[in-house]
């Protein structure tokens, strides 16, 4: 929760050429399934924060499980609010575990049905099976009928590999757009060792096929993925010795691709209470996840 604040979106654009930030808000294990009006209450501090900034922001429904009378509630809220800002991107499911892509893709027309009768035609990001990995499944059967639709794709360097980059040209091929939300320079764990080679070859990947990219995560836990130890500030800006191997690797690749002529990427902000890693899993630009 510490790093969903104005001065944490506003470092990270001004520190590390951030155009877009990840606001993930956990469902399920204590997020919003059970404290509705906080969690959202934190995504909404950042999307404030990053349209005052002139950046965008992803909202994020940071789900496992399918919640659809929840998930229709509040997008068509966020889609009333926000129908006219035009930075905004709302990410429907963040990483379906075990569900079919038929059922994603039922739930998902629900869940985008309710966005677009608010009058919100900002691009959707649609979820994937298998923690989002799956995307040549769904290019197979994409969602027909409604424009500015986008897929994840995620990834972590130290478990997903060429053969992920495979599926990801299959799907490109039959013609869907990928958006790599959330991915990660260690294992699916969010935990063990570095891969920076891999995770370059990843960023190369990316940079070659023009796909934007938000890595895991702006977030002092004690895990690989994290870009800051513990301790770290909570409001920015961070000098190298607050930041992990991972948050220096992300930062300079950042920075990099947030010049003129690079390709974007961003961040992702997490909170304690609402992230959950998955056993398999793992920005207009590239950026960070909170």
């Amino acid at each position: 929760e510490k790093f969903y604040n104005s001065s944490v979106v506003n470092n990270l654009a001004d520190t590390w050429n951030n155009n877009i930030i990840r606001a993930a808000m956990g469902v399920e294990n204590g997020g919003y399934l059970t404290t509705p009006t906080t969690e959202k209450s934190k995504v909404m501090t950042v999307v404030e924060a990053a349209t005052a900034k002139g950046i965008y922001v992803i909202i994020d429904w940071h789900a496992h499980d399918i919640h659809t009378t929840e998930a229709v509630n509040f997008f068509s809220e966020m889609a009333r609010l926000y129908k006219d800002y035009d930075n905004v991107i709302f990410e429907i499911f963040n990483e379906p575990d075990y569900e079919s892509w038929s059922q994603i893709k039922q739930y998902a027309i629900q869940v985008i049905q309710a966005i677009r009768s608010q009058g919100a035609n900002q691009i959707i990001v649609v979820g994937t099976p298998t923690w989002s990995q799956d995307v040549d499944i769904a290019a197979n059967d994409p969602i027909t009928g409604y424009s500015n639709i986008a897929y994840a794709l995620h990834f972590y360097a130290g478990t997903h590999r060429q053969f992920l980059r495979d599926k990801a040209v299959t799907a490109m091929n039959k013609g869907i757009a990928l958006f790599v939300t959330e991915w990660g320079t260690c294992d699916a764990s969010g935990n063990g060792g570095l891969d920076l080679t891999e995770s370059q070859t990843w960023i190369n990947f990316m940079d070659q096929y023009k796909i934007s990219w938000c890595n895991w995560s702006l977030n002092d836990k004690a895990e690989t993925a994290s870009a800051l130890i513990p301790g770290a500030s909570t409001t920015g800006p961070w000098p190298d010795s607050q930041l992990t191997e991972s948050g220096k690797f992300v930062k300079s690749k950042i920075i990099l691709n947030g010049t003129p002529g690079g390709t974007s990427s961003s961040s992702s902000i997490s909170s304690s209470s609402s992230v959950v890693s998955s056993s398999s899993s793992s920005v207009v630009s590239s950026s960070s996840s909170i």
